[in-house]
Order: structure tokens, then C-alpha cells, then sequence
């Protein structure tokens, strides 16, 4: 009987360890590769930038000349990465590119 029992807690905990919950990894927005963010330059077209880095995540009614490039990544269910690239245009041209959570030298100017 009490071998029985040992067997029982056993099992039963074997198989309540494989119950966790599983949380998957989410990433949202425009994956902003170093290679690619290297290319973007001021003086470039709004048609060279969106063939380049494609549509931008937030395109503001309000403010036409800038455009925001979001990325983030969940990892188990925590906050793991978060890059932004705000571009901000005058007269169809890139003139101010501000980068934030990028490695410094992500972008060429």
C-alpha cells in the first residue's frame, strides 16, 4: 500500500510539473535591422526610406513630415527590447533622424 502511495505522489507530481504555463514571445512593429538602419541617411526621399525601411508603425495626421519605426520584443512575458527611429522630413527629404534603444552606431549620416 505504501509503495503504491509513493508511486501515486510521484506520478501525480511528474505530471503537475507539466502544467506550467507557456508564454510565447511577442514581437510587434518593424524589425529594425543594424545592416538596413546603416543605409538611411538625411538627405534621402520619403520613397527612398519607405522602400528601404517600409511603412511606417505610427504615421501622425497631425505632423505629415514625421514618421516613428517601432519594434518590441516580449520574452517570457517581459518587456525585452524596445527601438524607436523617429524621422522627420521637409519638402518630401529626410532632414533629422533621432534613434532610441539602438547601439550608437546604427545609423550613418
Amino acid at each position: 500500500m505504501q509503495k503504491l502511495l509513493i508511486y501515486l505522489l510521484a506520478s501525480a507530481s511528474l505530471l503537475l510539473s507539466a502544467c506550467s504555463v507557456h508564454k510565447i514571445d511577442v514581437q510587434q512593429g518593424n524589425v529594425l535591422e543594424p545592416e538596413i538602419i546603416e543605409q538611411l541617411k538625411t538627405g534621402m526621399t520619403q520613397k527612398q526610406v519607405r522602400f528601404l525601411l517600409g511603412t511606417p508603425t505610427l504615421q501622425d495626421p497631425f505632423h505629415h513630415n514625421r514618421w516613428d519605426y517601432i519594434f518590441s520584443e516580449v520574452k517570457n512575458g517581459e518587456m525585452e527590447t524596445v527601438q524607436r527611429i523617429t524621422l522627420t522630413f521637409t519638402d518630401d527629404t529626410l532632414v533629422n533622424i533621432e534613434r532610441h534603444g539602438l547601439p550608437e552606431g546604427a545609423i550613418g549620416r
